[in-house]
């Protein structure tokens, strides 16, 4: 990579690793939504925080790593396995609509998804949008922006 280059792209291979994330709220329709589609979703890598990932295990029985709830940092340990590279597409059923006191988690993993360009379904019609578009089925080129050309560009400036 050039520090001039605008983008650096990064693929998504055919396997997706797929974090699923989930609101107590929302644990229900998640569970269902993975049940519904878990022939899609065993042919790809799972993961999940905490609760939400031990419920599709128990209830559904596709295969999930775990990883601390939201709470607890899982939010986060999700939004670092994204800046590493190790997963690549992001379904978090979450409540608009219940204070949490985990918020600012929250706002910060979708923040790395959009910095990331990770593809991010918060609700059942978007997550069904993304399962069933061709994208599942091959890799696929993210271009992500290229920060490090951004921030020395801002570091000329002050020189």
């Amino acid at each position: 990579m050039m520090i001039q280059d605008e983008y650096i792209g990064f693929k998504i291979e055919k396997q997706k690793r797929i974090a699923l994330i989930a609101h107590d709220t929302k644990k229900h329709a998640l569970i269902e939504w993975v049940e519904r589609n878990k022939d899609v979703l065993k042919g790809h890598f799972l993961s999940g925080t905490g609760t939400t990932a031990r419920l599709i295990v128990d209830k559904v029985g596709l295969p999930v790593k775990a990883y601390n709830s939201g709470p607890l940092g899982g939010d986060q340990q999700i939004g670092a396995r994204i800046v590493e590279g190790n997963i690549d597409f992001v379904i978090f059923f979450w409540d608009p609509l219940a204070s949490q006191p985990h918020d600012p988690d929250v706002k910060a993993l979708l923040r790395i998804c959009a910095v990331y360009d990770i593809p991010l379904a918060t609700n059942r019609a978007t997550a069904d949008f993304l399962l069933t578009s061709h994208f599942m089925n091959v890799d696929y080129e993210r271009h992500v922006l290229n920060y490090n050309k951004i921030i020395h560009g801002r570091m000329k400036e002050f020189s």
